[in-house]
């Protein structure tokens, strides 16, 4: 089969939508042949074939593009003059079988555009809330309100145009359709590779991450992700000097790996409330580091109040940790409260200190919720994820053009408890 991926944030954007397309497309092409539209690094449009681990290759077309100058992300957009007509001489070149766009946005709505004009079938997968993009916007709650309002209506525009929606998670998806996107908007996780993320019985990579980075043998709380004002790592910190005040024998500290335009505020707020010293920011570490990174920790922990799923989460998970995570959004899918970790309320820190103690004291109960963290990540093997979708783009109209709104092969979770919130 012959797969084109859209996707607004590709390789080397640093976030869940970009982490996903990329898994996704070299998957893929282990059984096909698979191509990627993303933006360019330049004004410059190029193709170019790479090579992807297992052997396999992936064609990407990369669209002239600018720098997204707010927020200070690092990502590129592709300007709309002309470029639906540039997409669609893509389509007409690699002539897929089936489009799979990863966004609304620039670069996805024209590639839907495109597709739809010239009758390939279009399965759209929908990463978006818009949490993860107001905050750099210097709005009140009446102003971040209505912005929501024409972000959820503009993407429901695009996405109607799809012959099916997909979305990590049913609250994702539930969150989707009450927004106003067509349904059913189908759940079929983002996957992960268990091969790379799994526990290390022997401690050696545990021992070899803090080696190089620095971070002393404490009882650790790590956090890998952005640092961005939406994922609350500041909460992280609050808890942490809590939990030190309270029990400063426990001696246990934070390791943040990731970087963003909040470090600078982290190392403040660590040095203010006097735990400078346990609280090791790494910075950026490589994709080949990332899985020794949760190794090197004893607990993980998301204060995240804008998640459609949490890689990370996930990703700790599988690597055999306990999480703690907060009780909003997707987060409930993944933490299950008393089983493999804890849940917390959003902006109590206390609460958050209380849960990191019990799991940092006893080692039996992390071990315990640990190992069941590890049997539920194995739900999401990405071997799950690539036969759903390739259920989906199998499913192609074979007559009209038209993807049946079906159910994938692959199990949705359960739901998560409570309603959407800002919708």
């Amino acid at each position: 089969m012959r797969i084109l991926l859209g996707a607004d944030t590709y390789a080397p954007d640093v976030n869940g939508a970009s982490t996903f397309a990329q898994r996704l497309a070299t998957g893929l092409a282990a059984r096909h042949e698979v191509h990627v539209v993303a933006p360019a690094r330049g004004l410059r449009s190029t193709t170019a074939t790479t090579p992807v681990p297992g052997g396999s290759q992936v064609v990407e077309h990369r669209v002239r593009a600018l720098p997204v100058v707010v927020g200070g992300t690092g990502l590129r957009f592709c300007p709309p003059a002309g470029l639906v007509r540039t997409l669609t001489r893509t389509l007409r070149e690699v002539r897929p079988d089936v489009v799979h766009v990863q966004s609304h946005f620039l670069l996805g709505r024209a590639l839907v555009t495109a597709a739809n004009r010239l009758g390939v079938p279009v399965v759209a997968t929908n990463h978006f809330m818009p949490e993860n993009l107001t905050h750099h916007l210097p709005l009140g709650a009446r102003g971040q309100q209505a912005v929501h309002g024409w972000a959820w209506a503009d993407a429901a525009a695009v996405f109607t145009r799809a012959d099916v929606v997909t979305a990590p998670t049913p609250f994702a998806a539930a969150l989707a359709e009450r927004a106003g996107i067509p349904g059913p908007v189908l759940p079929i996780s983002c996957g992960m590779d268990l091969r790379r993320f799994a526990p290390d019985p022997t401690g050696r990579a545990r021992s070899g991450f803090r080696a190089r980075h620095g971070v002393p043998d404490r009882p650790t709380v790590g956090y890998v992700g952005r640092l961005a004002p939406e994922k609350n790592v500041a909460e992280l910190v609050d808890a942490l000097a809590l939990l030190h005040r309270a029990d400063p024998a426990l001696d246990a500290q934070l390791l943040v790996v990731g970087d963003g335009a909040l470090r600078p505020a982290l190392v403040r707020r660590a040095a203010e409330l006097g735990i400078a010293d346990r609280v090791v920011l790494t910075g950026f570490v490589p994709e080949e580091e990332l899985p020794t990174a949760y190794l090197a920790c004893d607990v993980f922990a998301n204060a995240g109040t804008a998640e459609l799923q949490s890689l990370v989460v996930l990703e700790a998970m599988a690597s055999g940790l306990p999480v703690l995570g907060v009780d909003a959004c997707a987060l409930p899918h993944l933490v299950r409260d008393g089983e493999n970790g804890y849940l917390f309320p959003h902006g109590r820190p206390a609460a958050l200190a209380a849960r990191l103690g019990l799991l940092l004291r006893e080692e039996d109960r992390r071990a315990r919720m640990g190992a069941r963290s590890a049997q539920i990540a194995a739900e999401h093997d990405e071997v799950r994820t690539l036969a759903a979708f390739e259920e989906l783009y199998a499913l192609r109209g074979r007559t009209s053009g038209a993807l049946p709104r079906v159910a994938p092969a692959a199990p949705a979770l359960p739901a998560a408890p409570g309603t959407p919130a800002g919708v």
